[in-house]
C-alpha cells in the first residue's frame, strides 16, 4: 500500500538556521500553483557592515555640499553638512556596537577606525584645489630645489632659515623620487594625502604597541579609536614629522616587544597577578638576539636623523627612559641611538646645532615661554578662540581619562609601566627649549599613543570576573554609557580643534598664482617682505631671494611698526636691495587669527603702503597686493623734510 508523505516547505523545514535552503520555490512548479515561498537567509546582515554603508552613504552625499570656499569665522565647522556630522555619529555607534564582539572579528572594529580616519581627514584632500596649509608649500618648494639643483648645501645660508631642511633632508629626498615615480608636476600633486597615508600606516604599529601589554581587542580598538580623536594636533601633514613620528613608533614598539631582558619580569610571569586584560611579558631576548635587532633597527634610527631634528631627541630620551627599568635595561641600543644622533648633528645638522646650543643658556628653565603655542600673539576671532579652547579641553580630558586608569587599572599600569614611561618621558623638553613656539605640540603628540592606550584603559571594564561581582557588574554598566559619551565628546572637541581655524589653511588658487608670478618676476637677490610666512608659495624660489616676515614678534612692536609701516620697512631694507612686499588674503587671516596684528592692522598697514611714495603698486587684487620698494623716492622724501 502506497502511503502519502508529506513534503515540507520552507517554513517548516527542520534544517538548521545555518544550512542554505534548496530546491524551486512554489511559483516555479508547472501548474503555478500555490504562493510562493523565497529562501529565509541563515542570518542577517552584519552591524559592522551596515553602519559602515549607512556612513559611507551619509559621507558622499555631504562631500560636494561641504562649502569650503564660503568658509567665515568658525572655519569649516558651520560650512560641514548635516549629513558629515551624521556620518560621524553613524560611526562612533557602529564602533562601539562592533567592540562586543571584538574578540571573535576584531576586523569589523579595525574598519571603523580606518574608516573615521578618511571620514576626519579626507575631505581637503578630496576637495581642495590648493594645498592645506599654507605653510606646507615650502616643504614643496624644498623638494622642487631639488629635483632642480640635484644637490643638497646643508652648509648654505638659505633664507627664511630654510638651511634645515638641507641639513635633514630624509623627506624631501623621498619625495623627489615619489614626484619621479608618480610622473607628477610636483609634490603638491598628493601633498593633502599625507594625512591618510600617514595614518593608515600608523595603525598598525599602533595595534602592535598595544597588543605587546593587553590582549583584550575591545581595549586596544578603543586606545586606536582615541588616538584617532585626539590627534588633532597637525603634525601629521606633508612635512618631516609626520614621517620621523612613524618611525619612532615603528623602533619604539619593536624595542618593547623584542628587548625583554631575560629574568627581569618577575612577577608579571605569573597571570595571578596581572589585569585580566593584560598580555603576557613578551619573551626574553639573549644578548645576540638583541644584537641582532640593534642591527636591524639602526638604518630606521638613521632615517629618523636624516628625515627630522627633534625625533632623535625624543628617542633617545625615551630609549633612556626604558633603561630605567629593569625589564627594558639596554644600554648598547641607547648607546647606538645617541651616536647616530650626535654623528648627523655634528656633519650634516653641525649649523643648525652648533646655533641652537648657543640660545640654550636664554631658554633653559624658561618653562612658561617654552610651552607657548604659536609666535607670541593671542588667538583672536570666534573660530581660532574656540579651537584653542577646545585644544586645552582635549589635552585636559585625554589626560584626566589616563589618570583615571591609573587609579583603577593599576595592575595594568603596572605591567604597562614602560609603555607609560615612554608617554611622559618627552614632558622634561619644556624646560630645554621652545622649539619656535612648536615645543607644546610635540610634546603632546609624542606622549599621544601611551595617553589613548590608558584612557581606553579608563573606559574599557575588564571581561573576566563573576558575574555576581557587585564591583564588576557595576564598571560594566557605566562603561556601557561611559564609553559612547566620551566618544561622542571626543568627536565633538576634534572637530573645532582640526577645522577651527580652517579659514587660515585653505588658499584660493588665485593669491597662489600671484605670489608666484611676483616671486618669479623678482631679480635673484632681491628681498621679499611679508608680515608671516604663513601664505602660499612664500618661500618659492628660497634659494635665490631672501625674506623678511616683519611680524612674527611681539603684538607691541608690531603696533609700533604701524604708526609709520613704510618707514618702518625702509630702515630694515638694505642700501641697494631691489625689494618686494607681498600682502595677501592668507596673510590677514593668519595675522588676525593668531593676534600678530590688532583688529584692523592688515588692512592699516596694506592702506598706508599703497599710499606711501616709497612702495610703487604692481599688482592689486582683492586677495593680495605687490608693492615694489622705491629707495629714491625716499631720498626725495628726505631731502624735502
Amino acid at each position: 500500500m502506497h502511503q502519502h508523505v508529506p513534503v515540507p516547505t520552507v517554513e517548516s523545514s527542520a534544517l538548521p538556521a545555518s544550512a542554505p535552503a534548496t530546491g524551486p520555490p512554489d511559483a516555479e512548479r508547472p501548474d503555478g500553483g500555490g504562493r510562493r515561498s523565497w529562501p529565509i537567509p541563515s542570518r542577517p546582515p552584519d552591524t559592522g557592515l551596515l553602519t559602515l554603508l549607512l556612513a559611507a552613504v551619509l559621507w558622499l552625499y555631504a562631500l560636494p555640499r561641504i562649502g569650503f570656499r564660503e568658509m567665515g569665522d568658525y572655519g569649516l565647522l558651520d560650512q560641514l553638512p548635516v549629513a558629515y556630522y551624521l556620518s560621524l555619529l553613524v560611526l562612533t555607534a557602529g564602533f562601539v556596537l562592533t567592540l562586543r564582539r571584538a574578540g571573535t572579528a576584531p576586523w569589523w572594529p579595525a574598519l571603523h577606525c580606518a574608516a573615521l580616519l578618511f571620514a576626519l581627514k579626507a575631505p581637503p584632500a578630496i576637495l581642495y584645489d590648493a594645498v592645506r596649509y599654507p605653510w606646507a608649500s615650502k616643504h614643496d618648494a624644498v623638494v622642487n630645489t631639488l629635483l632642480a639643483n640635484g644637490e643638497l648645501r646643508p652648509n648654505a645660508a638659505l633664507s627664511g632659515n630654510m638651511s634645515a631642511y638641507d641639513q635633514w633632508p630624509g623627506f624631501f629626498t623621498l619625495d623627489a623620487g615619489l614626484v619621479r615615480a608618480f610622473g607628477v608636476e610636483s609634490a603638491a600633486a598628493y601633498a593633502n594625502w599625507a594625512p591618510i597615508v600617514l595614518g593608515l600606516l600608523m595603525m598598525p604599529v599602533l595595534v602592535l604597541l598595544y597588543r605587546t601589554f593587553c590582549q583584550d581587542w575591545r581595549l586596544v580598538w578603543t586606545a586606536v579609536w582615541i588616538f584617532q580623536l585626539a590627534n588633532w594636533v597637525g603634525q601629521d601633514y606633508f612635512a618631516p614629522q609626520g614621517l620621523a613620528f612613524l618611525l619612532h613608533l615603528t623602533v619604539v614598539t619593536v624595542v618593547l616587544r623584542h628587548f625583554v631582558r631575560p629574568g627581569s619580569a618577575g612577577r608579571l610571569r605569573d597571570r595571578a597577578h596581572l589585569d585580566p586584560a593584560a598580555a603576557s611579558v613578551p619573551p626574553p631576548t639573549g644578548h645576540r638576539q638583541r644584537a641582532v635587532c640593534v642591527v636591524i633597527l639602526a638604518p630606521l634610527i638613521a632615517a629618523i636623523n636624516a628625515t627630522h631634528q627633534l625625533t632623535p631627541v625624543m628617542l633617545c630620551i625615551c630609549l633612556f627612559a626604558l633603561s630605567l627599568t629593569r625589564r627594558y635595561r639596554n644600554y648598547g641600543l641607547l648607546a647606538v641611538a645617541v651616536l647616530l644622533m650626535l654623528t648627523w648633528d655634528l656633519t650634516m645638522g653641525r649649523p643648525l646645532f652648533v646655533e641652537t646650543l648657543s640660545t640654550l643658556k636664554e631658554s633653559i628653565g624658561e618653562l612658561t615661554q617654552n610651552s607657548r603655542a604659536g609666535y607670541a600673539g593671542e588667538l583672536t576671532g570666534p573660530g581660532p578662540e574656540l579651537a584653542g579652547t577646545a585644544n586645552v579641553l582635549m589635552v585636559l580630558a585625554v589626560a584626566a581619562l589616563a589618570g583615571a586608569a591609573l587609579v583603577l587599572r593599576r595592575r595594568l599600569v603596572r605591567s604597562a609601566l614602560p609603555l607609560l614611561l615612554v608617554s611622559a618621558a618627552p614632558i622634561p623638553l619644556f624646560a630645554v627649549n621652545d622649539y619656535g613656539g612648536e615645543m607644546l605640540f610635540r610634546v603632546y603628540l609624542f606622549g599621544l599613543p601611551g595617553a589613548a592606550f590608558f584612557a581606553a584603559a579608563a573606559l574599557v571594564p575588564s571581561a573576566a570576573g563573576s558575574h555576581h561581582d557587585r564591583t564588576r557588574a557595576l564598571r560594566r554598566g557605566i562603561s556601557a554609557v561611559a564609553l559612547p559619551a566620551v566618544l561622542l565628546v571626543l568627536l565633538a572637541g576634534f572637530m573645532p580643534s582640526y577645522y577651527g581655524k580652517e579659514k587660515m589653511y585653505y588658499t584660493p588658487p588665485a593669491e597662489t598664482a600671484l605670489v608666484t608670478r611676483a616671486l618669479d618676476n623678482a631679480p635673484d637677490g632681491s628681498l621679499i617682505l611679508a608680515t608671516t610666512g604663513s601664505f602660499p608659495q612664500a618661500l618659492h624660489r628660497y634659494d635665490r631671494i631672501e625674506h623678511w616676515f616683519f611680524a612674527e614678534q611681539e603684538l607691541p612692536e608690531n603696533q609700533r611698526m604701524l604708526k609709520d609701516p613704510a618707514r618702518y620697512l625702509a630702515d630694515g631694507i638694505p642700501p641697494g636691495t631691489r625689494a618686494y612686499v607681498v600682502l595677501t588674503r592668507t596673510q590677514d587671516i593668519y595675522t588676525a587669527g593668531e593676534g600678530l596684528l590688532p583688529a584692523g592692522g592688515f588692512e592699516t598697514l596694506r592702506t598706508k603702503l599703497s599710499a606711501s611714495p616709497l612702495f610703487r603698486t604692481v599688482e592689486s587684487h582683492d586677495y593680495g597686493v605687490v608693492l615694489e620698494y622705491r629707495p629714491a623716492a625716499r631720498g626725495t622724501t628726505t631731502t624735502t623734510r
